[in-house]
């Protein structure tokens, strides 16, 4: 953080409780966001414009979703000098998610492990909260990522889609359809041909009606698994232009455990993020780059815990990065030395 040193903050959150930690950092932030105390954490966006899906992003590195589900630290986080800030996933109904302990910290692997679920306050105090922020107006850009309720049966997840989609259209920049969280139960099974036809034909009748109702058309990205091997990545790709979808975000957590079966925590259910998810990520960013050519949006995510992992997401195919573990772990200054590597990059 700009006036307190990352390394000495690590040390007394990497001292509680993860979810704790996390929970706490939130509601730090929530609090002098919109107050002087801001210049605590601020620091310089670096200038490195790209249009990307018609959108003009200040720069090429963005925060992922699932830091802030329920969108109470927009500003806090733009202040970092992120181009782009992702918040969600949110579902149509608040819930809880599931049972702690939920969040894992592997430090020797530089990874996470988290089982949340979703847990999010629900999309109407979810819109409440992106309505208040004023980082869209200050140039950034705001993705609102959207998922369905653990309740919902998955033969009924597209009512769950279409109610996030209407609710958060007029204040997006762009929406993402989480398809790939591994905390939901079934939901990966949307990533199959015939379901995803089925859902994004759905989702994008529903976008017409919404463009025409609000009179602009807001980007849909499709977030993808790590955990998909070269034929399904062949049938995603050519689902998502058939349907038009705008880009993908490749990619989520892993449910792989090879590299931290080992370590304490290793075993743990959910989704694994952070070092050991970069060549997984960037395995599936090269299979799309071929699939679907120069010219189609990729947002490569996973695994970026330096400048020079972010260069490498550029080098496997993507456009943009986006950041979470890497910037538990390393804090503001990656997002600064992220951006300026890929600037230089070009």
């Amino acid at each position: 953080m700009a006036l307190v040193p990352y390394p000495l903050a690590r040390t007394v959150l990497f001292g509680l409780d993860p979810e704790d930690a996390h929970d706490l950092t939130l509601a730090a932030l929530a609090r002098i966001q919109h107050t002087p105390l801001a210049c605590v954490v601020a620091q310089p966006r670096v200038d490195d414009p790209v249009t990307l899906a018609g959108l003009r992003f200040p720069n090429r590195i963005g925060l992922a979703a699932g830091l802030d589900k329920n969108g109470r630290c927009i500003d806090g986080l733009g202040a970092m000098g992120f181009g782009f800030v992702e918040v969600g996933t949110v579902t149509p109904r608040p819930q809880p998610g599931n049972a702690k302990p939920r969040l894992f910290r592997l430090p020797e692997a530089r990874a996470l492990i988290n089982r949340l679920g979703f847990n999010n306050d629900g999309l109407d105090a979810f819109v409440a909260n992106v309505k208040r922020a004023g980082f869209r107006a200050q140039g950034g850009i705001l993705g609102l990522n959207i998922g369905k309720n653990a309740a919902t049966p998955i033969e009924r997840a597209v009512d769950d889609y279409l109610l996030g989609l209407a609710g958060v259209y007029p204040h997006a920049d762009y929406v993402t359809i989480n398809i790939s969280s591994p905390n939901t139960q079934n939901l990966r099974e949307l990533q199959g041909d015939a379901a995803l036809d089925a859902l994004l034909g759905a989702i994008t009748q529903r976008r017409e009606a919404l463009q025409r109702e609000h009179g602009r058309a807001v980007p849909l990205f499709v977030k993808i698994a790590p955990d998909l091997d070269e034929a399904q990545v062949k049938l995603i790709a050519a689902t998502l232009n058939r349907h038009g979808i705008d880009g993908v975000i490749a990619t989520n957590t892993t449910i792989a455990r090879d590299a931290v079966r080992h370590l304490m925590h290793g075993a743990e259910a959910g989704g694994l993020s952070g070092a050991p998810v970069l060549e997984a990520s960037n395995r599936v960013i090269r299979a799309l780059r071929a699939e679907l050519g120069g010219g189609y949006p990729i947002i490569g995510v996973g695994g970026v815990m330096s400048a020079a992992d972010a260069l490498a997401k550029r080098e496997a195919g993507a456009d943009l990065v986006q950041i979470y573990t890497g910037f538990i772990y390393q804090g503001p200054p990656l997002i600064t030395e992220a951006a300026q590597a890929l600037k230089a990059r070009g």
